[in-house]
């Protein structure tokens, strides 16, 4: 457009009117086509190839195309728009196509020329975009890390099992350095490892482990543990997700009851798909607020979405004395 306006001002100042008024209808018609060309270059050709690197496609499609778009652009000019504004003699279908330096010099090189201006702004508008994505991302990850870092191993958790190792030392329990060691693991878990973006299922079922060992000092034998692996596939998760469920399941479970306490965690890979499910026997009052008083289960699906968008399944299931939580998350194996 910016050409166009250019040019047509430019032949205005040196041409009289009937010369403008041609210049004026070439212009049109080279600037209808020009707007075409560009977007299907840059909308088709350089996002479906050039993108994905097949430059041999793209090359070959390109030059296929700028000739075409050429030939066409010359036929419309000939024998639909001329008769309106002009009284030349007609070239035959043939010699427009095989006029190939004709092409080249009036309609190629300057539909290619219009065409590397529309692809640069689009290049920096789309980088623009991009940087600025990726800026909003990141924040948004960031600020979905630290509120899963905080909301991991809440005070009650770690107040309660320092009372229960000072206890220990108390009576000189045999216990204390191995639970001393626990803490330690999870906490350097916590700090190191929960900061990256994804780590093996393996390390994340050992420190849930662990988890469990120390919340076993707090419940004694009230507390039933059912865990069933199938690890098929040596698949990733990110950081704190599975021991995010399993500290929901005590949260909800252990601390909303004085009985026995039935916890079942079982995680099967594949290929294709990691399945983690948690299930523990649940307060029948506690039914329905979990959301409020919770890990916050709404925060995991978020996290969810950030790491796998529309490529999860998160199934929560609140029935009867039982409460569930199954998530089904893609194969991660590098």
């Amino acid at each position: 457009m910016a050409l166009f306006i250019f040019g047509t001002a430019r032949n205005y100042s040196e041409s009289g009117e009937s010369e403008f008024r041609e210049f004026f209808y070439y212009g049109l018609c080279h600037l209808i086509f020009q707007i075409a060309g560009s977007n299907f270059i840059y909308y088709v050709l350089i996002r479906k190839y050039f993108d994905h690197k097949k430059y041999i496609l793209f090359s070959v499609y390109l030059l296929s195309a700028t000739y075409v778009l050429g030939v066409l652009n010359r036929i419309f000019i000939v024998h639909l728009a001329e008769p309106f504004f002009a009284n030349y003699p007609k070239n035959s279908i043939i010699e427009i196509l095989t006029d190939i330096e004709y092409l080249l010099i009036c309609y190629i090189i300057p539909f290619l020329s219009g065409a590397f201006i529309f692809i640069s702004v689009m290049y920096i508008l789309r980088y623009n975009s991009e940087k600025q994505n990726t800026v909003q991302l990141q924040k948004e990850k960031a600020e979905l890390e630290l509120k899963a870092l905080k909301s991991q191993l809440n005070p009650h958790f770690l107040f309660n099992t320092l009372n229960n190792i000072y206890s220990l030392s108390i009576v000189n329990s045999s216990y204390t350095s191995e639970s001393i060691s626990r803490l330690s693991d999870i906490l350097d878990y916590v700090l190191y490892k929960g900061q990256q973006r994804l780590v093996m299922i393996s390390d994340e079922l050992s420190i849930i482990d662990a988890y469990i060992e120390l919340e076993k000092l707090r419940y004694d034998e009230r507390l039933h543990i059912t865990q069933f692996q199938n690890i098929k596939f040596p698949n990733f998760v990110p950081p704190l997700l599975y021991l995010s469920l399993v500290e929901n399941a005590f949260k909800h479970g252990a601390e909303k009851t004085s009985g026995n306490i039935d916890i079942r965690i079982s995680v099967v890979t594949g290929h294709d798909h990691s399945i983690f499910k948690v299930e523990n026997s649940a307060f029948k009052k506690d039914s329905g607020n979990r959301e409020k008083t919770g890990i916050g289960l709404k925060n995991i699906e978020k996290q969810l979405q950030s790491y796998y968008p529309d490529q999860y399944s998160m199934k929560i299931t609140d029935k009867s004395n039982w409460f569930a939580i199954e998530i089904i998350i893609p194969g991660n194996h590098d």
